[in-house]
């Protein structure tokens, strides 16, 4: 069963959401472009604009890999979509796809974002 915080992206991610998070200590906002696991774990590929990490932010965001059950005191909020300029390598973060909002995605992912999507209903909503 997915976590809380699992289905929460994919509502951001069928909506279009930002996502605001603690991780490793540094607040973050991003959004998520790829969702699914890499060794049993959940994991997201998202794109970084705003908040803080180990390394710094580079101005204008980069990707980062996260790990889902890393990320505390995670909300949605309206905003922009923002992604970064295309990979110059394909992505090694997500092993197993779940829901890639890419629509030229050369994966396979078990899930597009679409209109036909909808986010699926948490506990809490």
């Amino acid at each position: 069963m997915p976590s809380s915080i699992y289905l929460l992206l994919v509502r951001a991610m069928v909506e279009r959401k930002q996502v605001l998070c603690r991780y490793d200590g540094y607040e973050r906002a991003l959004c998520p472009v790829v969702l699914g696991h890499t060794k049993g774990e959940e994991v997201a590929l998202v794109y970084q604009f705003a908040g803080g990490s180990s390394a710094g932010l580079p101005r204008g965001g980069q990707w980062k890999c996260l790990h889902l059950a890393k990320m505390h005191d995670v909300y949605l909020r309206g905003g922009r979509w923002r992604v970064g300029s295309r990979h110059a390598r394909p992505q090694t973060c997500v092993e197993i796809i779940d829901l890639d909002v890419n629509p030229a995605s050369p994966y396979s992912p078990q899930r597009r974002r679409g209109a036909q999507d909808r986010a699926p209903q948490s506990e809490e909503d």
